[in-house]
Order: structure tokens, then sequence, then C-alpha cells
């Protein structure tokens, strides 16, 4: 049988695997039993599973995080109009007497249709199809545009709701997309063209340009977290929780340019990651069903190859297979994520979602599982862009075949969910018992690009190393072998922290069937 017809089986709730091969039977768990408890009841299970610790959301874009209230709040501070018609924020100061169709954005308070209109315009929010708004797909990405214009100068603000969001879901890690500079960087194209695939020459003449440009980025990136901070009275008595929440970045670069705008955005990625510790890796990110993008998207696996043999420490999580028959054609179903993978090489896929509509699927799961290359799901967006949920999502094929997966919000303002509904959505989708939710929140840590060795010396099933097996959890050591391995590693100091808080988490669920762990004390991120 087939990796994907046993995927199909367990979406079934059956187990058709032989009795020969099934592992002998273990003792139950006391959460999993616990948590059967609450699963039936979607109220408590939405409060349990809020109060769970969550290793990590890798799959972020910053861009796309913000509710659009905060957005048309900004808008007001800074004095623009808002196009209810056209479901747009302008550009430029509101002038006293605003044209037709334009409204002061601080004048939504007093009209709340058109304050409604603008919020779904911005979101994916009641989203129902028209003539001139057809899928889901175009409406979502087409939100982007429509508030560009107040998100150019709010990056500290969105970095501030963004960690406040991930502290009120108990999130650990962020690491998010951002793309400091991009338009400078890409421009460099129009000065140092690529002729052909003249990766070398491009890269030796851009050479002189980047430095200014990484120095500038870094700014950005300093003035973005500092007003992050002042947001959140981070340092002070009066720190939010969100100051708590531990970030990095990934340079996410635009395909749908020509490849002379492209590949110096890959470059500059690379250079901007081993110039600055905050960023972590380099993804490529818009509709990978754009035609500029179908067009080049081998030539992009190629470009991101040649740079990984010359800096193969920069990791890449890349956007491949957010694809879903009759999007694209047929044959553009069939080699994205392998492409990503053996081409580029990928350490983490975004999306993945036409992985069985690839050449020998079932190669190329086996293959990532063990290269241990993992899935970003991203379950909320691929229904509203994809139309692609359950049964029909390929989330329990890569578990069947021993992929590893971790759940991810990919845009959750424009989306209207948090990594908590994510959760939910796994748990009552696919009746994933406790210790399935546990490792799905293990493994965004696991596989996370923040440095240092990891605590786990296996994750099938999870093995603490030999160093901190025998340790209480708890805070961490203060001497000994453990201590020394959370002393030099961020990841392992991440992780620990993680299991602490599920152990205290699980002693609730356990202590009151559930009950506890709705009702008790959660500690946050602060």
């Amino acid at each position: 049988m087939s990796r994907i017809a046993v995927a199909c089986a367990l979406a079934g709730g059956l187990a058709f695997l032989p009795w020969a091969v099934m592992p002998a039977a273990a003792a139950p768990d006391p959460a999993d039993m616990a948590f059967e408890h609450i699963r039936h009841d979607p109220d408590r299970l939405a409060v349990v599973l809020r109060a769970m610790p969550k290793g990590a959301d890798l799959h972020n874009h910053l861009a796309g995080a913000i509710y659009a209230e905060s957005l048309l709040d900004w808008a007001a501070r800074d004095g623009l109009c808002v196009a209810p018609g056209q479901g747009r924020v302008l550009s430029g100061p509101c002038a006293p007497a605003p044209a037709p169709g334009q409204v002061p954005a601080g004048d939504l308070a007093a009209r709340p249709d058109d304050r409604a209109r603008m919020i779904d315009a911005l979101s994916m929010r009641d989203f129902v199809p028209t003539a001139d708004d057809r899928s889901g797909h175009d409406h979502f990405f087409a939100t982007f545009a429509r508030f560009m214009p107040v998100e150019a100068t709010h990056g500290g603000d969105m970095l501030a709701e963004a960690v406040t969001h991930a502290a009120g879901d108990h999130v650990l890690y962020l690491e998010l997309m951002v793309s400091p500079q991009l338009l400078p960087v890409a421009r460099l194209g129009l000065k140092y063209p690529l002729h052909d695939e003249g990766f070398a020459a491009a890269d030796q003449a851009m050479a002189p340009a980047l430095p200014a440009l990484v120095a500038a980025a870094r700014q950005e990136v300093d003035a973005m977290e500092g007003r992050m901070r002042d947001v959140l009275r981070c340092g002070t008595a009066q720190a939010r929780p969100g100051c708590g929440v531990a970030v990095r970045y990934l340079y996410q670069t635009v395909r749908t340019m020509p490849p002379a705008m492209v590949f110096p955005q890959l470059d500059f990625g690379y250079a901007l990651v081993k110039a600055d510790p905050r960023f972590v890796g380099v993804n490529i990110v818009a509709p990978e069903d754009d035609a500029v993008a179908m067009r080049d998207y081998s030539l992009h696996m190629r470009m991101f190859g040649w740079l990984a043999r010359r800096d193969p420490q920069v990791k890449l999580s890349l956007h491949a297979g957010e694809l879903a028959p009759g999007l694209v054609p047929p044959e553009g179903l069939r080699g994205h994520i392998r492409e990503a993978v053996e081409v580029a090489g990928a350490r983490r896929i975004g999306h993945g979602v036409d992985i069985e509509h690839e050449d020998d699927p079932d190669g190329l799961m086996a293959e990532m599982a063990r290269r241990r290359v993992m899935v970003e799901i991203n379950l909320t967006s691929n229904d509203v862009i994809l139309g692609v949920a359950g049964a029909a999502h390929p989330f329990t094929a890569y578990r069947a075949a021993g992929v590893p997966v971790a759940l991810s919000t990919d845009d959750e303002g424009v989306s209207r969910i948090d990594l908590t509904r994510e959760y939910e959505r796994a748990a009552t989708t696919y009746a994933l018992e406790y210790g399935a939710l546990r490792d799905l929140s293990r493994a965004g840590l696991e596989y996370a690009f923040v440095p240092g060795d990891s605590l786990w010396r296996s994750t099938a099933p999870y093995r603490m190393v030999a160093a901190c097996a025998a340790v209480p959890a708890g805070p961490a050591p203060a001497r000994g072998a453990c201590h020394d391995l959370l002393a030099r590693s961020d990841k392992a100091r991440l992780q620990w922290e993680l299991e602490r808080r599920l152990h205290d988490f699980e002693i609730g669920l356990i202590g009151e069937g559930g009950r506890g762990a709705a009702t008790g004390r959660q500690e946050g991120n602060g």
C-alpha cells in the first residue's frame, strides 16, 4: 500500500496497517486521556488549546499578520483617506475636502457601514465571490496592495502586534518574513543585468553595492524593533507579554519580477543573513501561480542552488506547491516541491499543498522524510486561497510518510485567525490526540532556524539528549552537562522552556480532566 493510500485510510479514521508492523501497545498517556474529555466540546477545546504552549510559528508574513482594524486605526492617526467603494487605503495626507468616494480614515468610527466594507476588503472576513471579486485566491492577494500605504510607516507597530498575538497564543518563537530595502535591492538588476545564467558575473558586479544596502536594512530593522519595544514598554516594569517572544527573520524575496531583479534580491538576502544574526534564512514569495512565477520557477531554483553551493550555511524555507488542480495546467503541478528540495536545497517547504500531483509523490515524500525537510502547514490559508481542506489536504499524507510538519499561520491578519485556531482546526479535522498536538508544537522549534544544537536526540518519538534526559522539568539546571548545552544553544534553551511550560500545562490538564488547563492561571511569555 502506498503512503498516500495509508494517509487516506488514516484520514478516514481507519488503520489499515498489518498487525505485524503495529508497534507494541504503550501505556496510555494521561494527558491524551484528559484531552479526550474535552475534544468534542468546542468551547472547552478552544480555551484549552489557547492555553497550550506552542513552540513556534515559522511561516508568518509580517505584512499579512496585521488585522484590518489596526491598519484603519493607523491610517486615521496618519491623517490618510480611504476609498470604501474600492476597499483601499489611499497614499498621502487626506485633503480637507476629500474627493467623491473618499473618506478620512478618522471618520470611519462614525460610519460603521464604510468601516465594515473596509475591513472586508482588507481581509478575508465574510468573503463572498462577486462578478468583480471572483475567488478567495484573488481577494486574498489583492488585499496587500490595498493596505500597503499605511504599512509603509508602521513596521514597529506591526511587529508589536505580531508578538502580542503570539504571546496570547503562548508561542515562544516567531520567524517573520520581512523585506527591508526590497526595491533598492531589486533595482540593482537594472544597473547590473543578469545575462543568461551568469550568476557569478552578476554577483561579482553587484558585490560593491551590497554592504551599504545591508547597513540600511539593518538600520531599518533596528528602528522597527525600537518602535516595538517602545509600544510594548519592553525593559520596564510595565512590559507587555509580547516582549518575551523570541523573534528572528527570513528575508523574503519576490518571485514575480524579471529574473534580473530577482537574482539581486536572493544575493542580497544571503549577504544579510551572513551579516545580521537576526536574519536566519531566505524565502521567496508572491503567488506561485503568477505567469512570471510559473515561467521562471526552475530558473529561480537554479539561482538558489548556485547560492547554496557558494554559501551552504544559509538556510532556505521556500514557498513551493502552493497550487491546486485547475489553478494552473497539470504540468505546473508536477515538480515545484521536488525542485525546491533537490535543486535549491530547501530545509523547509512552505505549504506543499500539491504534493500528490507531483511526479512520484511517494518517492518525493520518502526523500523529504530522509532529509528531514519539514513542511510548514497552513490549513486555513490553503482553504481560503486554494479551496483545499479536510481529507483533500496532504497534512495526513505527510505525517503518514514520516515527513516532519508543523502548524503555522501564513497571514493571520488577512485570514482573521491565530495559531490557536490552526491547532483547533487540526485537532478537529484530523482527530489528533494531545500527544500529536504536542509533537507539532515541538516540531516548530526543532525545525526553526534558530542557531544551536537541539535538545532532542530523536524526534520519532521525541527523546532528549542524554545530557538532559534525567533532569527534572523546571528551571534550567545551574550546572552539569545539560546546563552547558543550554548555555551554548539558543535552540536548546527555547526547547527547554517549551518543555517546562508543557509540563506545567499538562499537570493542569490531567489534574482536572482538562478543566485545570482551561481555568488555571497560565504563565505568559513575559
